[in-house]
């Protein structure tokens, strides 16, 4: 069984001033998601479905065309692509919607774009997050592991103090688990710096204290999920009780985080906590550019990644 990527890249990219999917860093003009897609082959994934915005779309068609055009899974299939939409509109029927919202509904409501076109055991990433090719080879692992089941869902749980930015406050979910590695409880926190004490401190959105100090070794979520495609039906049915309660608001959104506690709190799934030794970094602010370019120079100087990185 070869699993599905499932690539979250319709974000606007506002506080980066464009559009990061779609930005070269590395030293042959490779995207953050191009690296992503390399570690996802060499992991054993087959599929990669993008979830994009309508106006981008026939960009990243193309820039899809021209880079992956010769890739080859592991047993020499070709890579499969597919592309879905993320849009304002695309809920339920029978929800009303303010007609002042512009933003979509988060991170949930875009992997419910994908109900139609996965039906194996799949991987959620950001499209401007770099992961590591240890991360992608764990959840590869895990997801061939649960073919079949239904419920069993994973979370890379990346050390909170390997994910920080020097350029700003970063958004995180910090997750606790139990004796048996199975995650519990993982709250969004906000503004999440490292400050001069070399301890880190944010906001909880959950409790609402302000200026928390958190266990820098703490799991952390980056939004790297692995999910049974069961996860369709169950966050489906807990979207539309968000969207009962929440459907003319202009601002809040649907959460990965939060729809799993909501199935994990009602027995529907567990979700494990798989461990990587990969660093995070990628491109939140447009401070960090320089530095993420650097990075991928450094990864072609010393052969971790061929140069250019498709041929």
């Amino acid at each position: 069984m070869k699993p599905t990527l499932l690539v979250l890249a319709a974000g606007m990219g506002s506080r980066y001033g464009g559009l990061k999917q779609m930005d070269g860093l590395g030293p042959g003009g490779e995207t953050i998601i191009d690296y992503s897609i390399h570690d996802a082959v060499e992991a054993g994934f087959g599929k990669v479905v993008y979830i994009v915005r309508e106006y981008f779309k026939d960009q990243m068609q193309a820039h899809c065309r021209e880079k992956y055009g010769k890739v080859k899974c592991l047993d020499g299939s070709p890579l499969e692509f597919v592309f879905v939409t993320q849009e304002l509109n695309k809920i339920p029927s029978g929800y009303a919607v303010n007609p002042d919202r512009e933003k979509p509904w988060g991170t949930a409501h875009a992997v419910l774009m994908a109900k139609d076109v996965i039906n194996e055991p799949f991987a959620v990433i950001n499209g401007d997050d770099y992961y590591g090719k240890e991360s992608f080879k764990v959840l590869g692992d895990f997801l061939r592991s649960v073919e079949g089941r239904k419920g069993c869902y994973s979370l890379v749980g990346f050390q909170l103090d390997h994910t920080l930015s020097e350029s700003g406050g970063v958004s995180r979910g910090i997750c606790e688990s139990d004796a048996n590695g199975m995650l519990t409880k993982v709250e969004e926190c906000h503004n999440i710096v490292r400050e001069a004490d070399g301890k880190c401190y944010g906001d909880n959105s959950v409790t609402g204290a302000v200026h928390q100090e958190f266990d820098s070794k703490a799991p952390a979520s980056m939004n790297m999920w692995g999910f049974t495609p069961d996860y369709f039906a169950f966050s489906e049915e807990v979207f539309k009780d968000f969207l009962a309660q929440n459907g003319t608001e202009l601002k809040k959104e649907f959460y990965i985080p939060f729809a799993v506690d909501c199935l994990i709190r009602k027995g529907l799934a567990t979700c494990e906590v798989l461990h990587t030794p990969s660093h995070w970094f990628g491109v939140t602010f447009k401070e960090d550019r320089p530095g993420v370019v650097a990075k991928f120079r450094e990864f072609a100087d010393k052969g971790i990644y061929p140069n250019p990185l498709y041929k």
